[in-house]
């Protein structure tokens, strides 16, 4: 089981080697990666080479899968505070995995994500 999950950005920083990264996810336990994250990070693939060094870093981690349980949280999210938040859909499936799992999600965009998760939305370093 995923002791937390991490964020589109913190998955970049940890494929682009950057030092405060490498340390923080050194002394995670067993961080986790939702699918949706898996695909934005795919799609930030500028050639076939940056697609195989993500898939190679995210396969370190357990993928979780989304429910219907979570889009249905997302929608109804949306429906909430969609109008007054401005936090795009993707963001809200991401938050949606946390909030049914309880667990963190380290993120360097609290921004977006405290209000819809609160303290769950984590900064990693």
């Amino acid at each position: 089981m995923v002791t937390c999950l991490l964020d589109t950005a913190v998955v970049v920083d940890l494929i682009r080697k950057h030092p405060p990264a490498q340390v923080w996810i050194a002394a995670q336990t067993q961080p986790g990666v939702c699918s949706v994250v898996w695909l934005e990070v795919l799609q930030g693939a500028q050639n076939k080479a940056d697609q195989q060094k993500a898939l190679r870093l995210l396969g370190r981690f357990e993928r979780v899968e989304l429910l219907k349980a979570d889009f249905d949280w997302a929608i109804a999210n949306l429906l909430k505070y969609g109008l007054s938040h401005g936090v795009g859909a993707l963001d809200r499936l991401i938050a949606s995995v946390n909030q049914r799992l309880q667990v963190p999600l380290y993120t360097r965009n609290l921004r977006h994500f405290a209000p819809l998760i609160g303290p769950l939305a984590q900064s990693p370093y």
